[in-house]
């Protein structure tokens, strides 16, 4: 049987770090769709961000991407964030948005360019530096179009080099986690276009070295629990980008698509002890909010992978081995199953009220008058986008 006291303490411990872009305005590649109340400035972004920890109590830092959340002082804006009740969490690189990378940035052939884009990665190091940041996030959307374009091979020593520089520029405690994804901007060769070429690197480059997994990064049909729990055996899973994808990489709420993959996902979390603040696993978000409001949809986000959490947490272990080891497929299947058809919001309900929190935070929030605030106040000035 599970203890439920033991799920509530986990429970307690979890946190979901969240997104400065998911504040600004987003759309698709047809339209960017503005809303009143959208952030202007960092400093916006990050109060926002912390109304969604006030509600749900389990999203206590917000990672920046960089230049979109540049500042002139950073340990100011960290200052803020701990006046706010958050922390600054993982600096985002952005090595995609400059003209000089068309042809790539740290794989570019051109070592100006790469020069230029790894000088970018060290700086964001210094800022984690001043932030007190311990992850950097590096994610390449380096690649080809066409055969014969560049030297495959050539590239991945480029990177190789990159990625070893950056690991020398690290301080104690911090660490970089490299994102891979299966293909977009580039359509022939991605650099890094799967969890085997991240992993290949990172075990290369040691402890300091590890690997992300977006959710919405890989081929139809990809058992994602099977790479999480192949990476936290090998100690080498650094932590998640959660989203949703119907097709590609829509970036839509997680568990929006496929709760029952969530829910997969989390048990394999939970299964290696990855849930624990222990683990060094980060979990982050990583989501547009195009058509729906941006606080809210972050709220809903959190409180979808709680209730993952939660069901991954209430399987019935002992059963579940028992009916493994027998040989009983149906058993098996049914202990995991009843797990996931549990309905978990009462019991998250019920702790939130223990600790002092609303049991409805999407309520709470709504009724706060918080966005109705920020409507009025922030005219003027150039809202925050995705790009910007």
């Amino acid at each position: 049987m599970t203890d439920l006291g033991d799920v509530a303490s986990a429970l307690r411990q979890q946190a979901i770090e969240l997104p400065s872009w998911a504040f600004g305005n987003s759309g698709t590649r047809f339209k960017v769709f503005a809303r009143a109340g959208v952030p202007r400035t960092p400093q916006e972004k990050i109060a926002d961000a912390a109304q969604v920890h006030r509600y749900t109590g389990i999203a206590p830092s917000v990672a920046l991407h960089i230049p979109w959340d540049t500042v002139e002082d950073y340990s100011a804006l960290a200052a803020h964030a701990r006046d706010l009740g958050v922390r600054v969490g993982a600096i985002n690189s952005n090595v995609f948005q400059d003209d000089d990378y068309m042809l790539g940035s740290v794989t570019h052939p051109d070592a100006k360019v790469r020069r230029k884009a790894l000088d970018h990665l060290l700086a964001c190091v210094d800022i984690m530096d001043a932030t007190g940041s311990t992850d950097l996030k590096l994610w390449f959307s380096d690649g080809t179009n066409y055969p014969g374009q560049d030297d495959i091979r050539a590239r991945q020593d480029r990177l190789s080099e990159a990625l070893t520089a950056v690991r020398d520029r690290l301080g104690e405690g911090q660490r970089f986690l490299l994102e891979y994804k299966l293909f977009e901007p580039a359509f022939y060769t991605t650099d890094v276009p799967d969890w085997g070429t991240a992993y290949a690197h990172c075990v290369k480059l040691g402890d300091k070295a590890q690997v992300v997994v977006d959710t919405g990064h890989h081929a139809p049909g990809t058992n994602i629990e099977f790479i999480v729990a192949f990476l936290m055996r090998e100690g080498k899973l650094g932590g998640f980008d959660f989203n949703s994808r119907f097709y590609a990489d829509d970036d839509l709420m997680v568990g929006a698509a496929d709760p029952f993959q969530l829910f997969r996902i989390m048990y394999e979390v939970v299964r290696g002890g990855g849930h624990l603040p222990s683990s060094g696993i980060a979990f982050m978000l990583d989501q547009c909010h195009n058509i729906e409001p941006k606080i809210p949809g972050q709220i809903r986000s959190v409180l979808n992978v709680q209730e993952a959490t939660a069901k991954a947490l209430m399987v019935d272990a002992g059963a579940l081995e028992a009916a493994q080891l027998a040989g009983d497929v149906l058993g098996a299947n049914a202990v995991l199953m009843d797990a996931y058809n549990t309905d978990v919001r009462p019991f998250l309900a019920d702790l939130r009220a223990g600790q002092g929190l609303d049991p409805d935070p999407m309520a709470a929030f709504a009724r706060s008058g918080y966005q109705e605030r920020i409507d009025a106040e922030r005219v003027g000035g150039q809202q925050a986008g995705w790009g910007a």
